[in-house]
């Protein structure tokens, strides 16, 4: 039996309604048991990130090097394909804001942040609230606010037990599973509203510096970056690039948690498709963006309803000429 105990259960797919629909259930149990192994994992040691004092110090997509937030970084220094620069300093990507200490919190606060975008669900938010420097305005954008709820069984009985989670998780139902909730970050109508919100409010030059986070900062964030990296030209490979450095930052915090899974006879792609990132989902996603719109700026305006003008003054204002 899987030792390591989650602090409160959750609940997994069962749906009698279709294949379908079993696995929107399954994505949105996922969703919950990621906010709870990275309750699991977040007070183990990890490998040390590196010090970076200052974000303008750090190499495009790397961790900003605070403890608390491991996957906190600046979405600027990356050059576009028509030569340009994505400013610094203006906005972040992390996971979840919650269990800083008071040290990472003077770090946090010389961030100078005037915004912090949550993206996680009410639940998620409730369990971990943001914890953030004087003066930063929280806002709060639930994207799968629609997507359906999970059914009835236990998720954490599931986990801890490898054998009935390589029944009900291996053979790649988990990341069928994910490619399906990346596919609902275009087509959710909550996400569309959501992400819409976000980045008009990431426009807005005087609601900056930002950071915007879900729980592990790497599926709904991990969409937001990609999608905004995207809009401002930054190439295709760069952009899957700084998506799949989640893993760097992400899966050391939960060594113990995947050990012990694999050495209580759990299949190792499992906790590791759970709580990393791969290509596939963030293919998923594009995929589903192209069907439904063709090209991001389609998306931008048809699903967000961010228009035209509205994109060329991100662009204007996150990019440079070098």
């Amino acid at each position: 039996m899987f030792s390591a105990k989650l602090p409160v259960q959750v609940t997994f797919a069962s749906d009698i309604c279709g294949y379908k629909a079993m696995q929107r259930n399954i994505a949105r149990a996922i969703t919950s048991i990621i906010g709870l192994l990275f309750l699991a994992g977040c007070n183990q040691s990890a490998p040390p990130l590196g010090p970076v004092g200052e974000a303008s110090e750090a190499k495009p997509g790397q961790s900003l090097g605070i403890e608390s937030v491991p996957n906190l970084r600046d979405l600027g220094g990356y050059t576009t394909s028509d030569a340009t620069t994505v400013v610094g300093g203006l906005v972040y990507r992390a996971n979840q804001l919650s269990g800083v200490s008071l040290a990472d919190m003077e770090k946090l606060t010389a961030l100078n942040l005037e915004n912090a975008y949550d993206l996680r669900t009410a639940e998620e938010s409730e369990k971990r609230p943001d914890e953030l420097p004087p003066g930063v305005n929280y806002v709060w954008l639930d994207v799968l606010a629609d997507s359906p709820q999970a059914g009835p069984a236990q998720l954490e009985k599931v986990m801890q037990d490898p054998k009935a989670a390589n029944e009900a998780l291996g053979g790649g139902k988990v990341e069928e599973a994910f490619r399906q909730s990346y596919r609902e970050f275009v087509s959710l109508p909550s996400a569309q509203r959501e992400f819409g919100k976000l980045f008009l409010g990431l426009g807005d030059e005087e609601q900056l510096p930002a950071v915007f986070h879900c729980t592990t900062g790497k599926d709904r964030t991990g969409w937001a970056a990609a999608a905004l990296l995207t809009l401002l030209g930054v190439p295709e490979d760069v952009v899957m690039e700084d998506y799949l450095r989640s893993n760097e930052y992400i899966l050391p915090a939960y060594r113990k948690v995947i050990d012990g899974f694999v050495a209580a006879g759990g299949e190792p792609q499992i906790p590791r498709a759970i709580l990393g990132v791969k290509e596939e989902y963030l293919a998923a996603a594009f995929d589903e963006m192209e069907t439904r719109y063709g090209t991001i700026d389609n998306y931008f305006s048809e699903g967000l309803g961010i228009s035209a003008a509205q994109q060329i003054a991100l662009q204007d204002l996150y990019l440079s000429q070098q």
